[in-house]
């Protein structure tokens, strides 16, 4: 039946073809969140706030036939320095605020199939270790603990990040498997949902000159 309905309906590309996949520590090794956890406050410390007008964080996901970029709005967090190190991040998402091109699917995707955007409001991702180079010409290695849907795994992707006298930036796009964070809605059966979604992050914080 899956093959038929490729056939007829045009099957959609992977959509983490050729992106990396992000090393995740086992679930036993990092527990699950309380539900409705309110998202994390940035680490103290000396940090530059995330401008969200110059930054971004969005998903790509698909289904046998068509793919769907969800855009979030709503987000904050911080990039911290040593001097001119880089020295950790920490990006807060709210899940409810995600947009794509199908005001139904917006709806869907908050209720409890997907993100369950009452019960678990925020995702979060802290970083642990930031390591110079990374696989494909990525500068960096970053290890971090990454939390949907109350649940918190240790990832570890590849990510460029710059520092320059007047911003800190990063990006990252990589790929998870969704039932790693407790989120298994299979879709129709003609018509099933992807294992793996991409994450894209830009980030850009000022720094103050003066």
């Amino acid at each position: 039946m899956l093959t038929l309905a490729c056939f007829l309906l045009a099957c959609a590309d992977d959509v983490a073809k050729d992106k990396p996949l992000a090393a995740v520590t086992p679930a036993a090794e990092a527990p699950p969140l309380a539900p409705a956890t309110p998202p994390t406050a940035p680490s103290p410390g000396p940090g530059f706030q995330i401008d969200r007008a110059r930054s971004s964080v969005k998903a790509i996901g698909a289904k046998i036939t068509e793919s769907h970029e969800l855009n979030f709005s709503d987000f904050d967090g911080n990039i911290r320095l040593d001097g001119d190190t880089l020295a950790g991040l920490e990006v807060n998402v709210r899940v409810g605020s995600v947009v794509t091109d199908s005001v139904k699917l917006d709806g869907h995707l908050k209720s409890p199939d997907f993100f369950d955007a009452s019960a678990f409001p925020a995702a979060n991702f802290a970083s642990t270790a930031l390591v110079a180079g990374g696989e494909n010409g990525a500068t960096h290695t970053v290890t971090g603990t990454l939390s949907i849907r109350g649940v918190a795994k240790e990832i570890t992707f590849p990510a460029t990040l710059t520092v320059t006298p007047t911003s800190v930036e990063g990006h990252a796009e990589f790929a998870i498997v969704r039932a790693d964070f407790g989120i298994v809605y299979p879709g129709k059966p003609d018509n099933l949902i992807q294992d793996k979604v991409v994450l894209k992050i830009d980030l850009v914080a000022a720094r103050p000159t003066g």
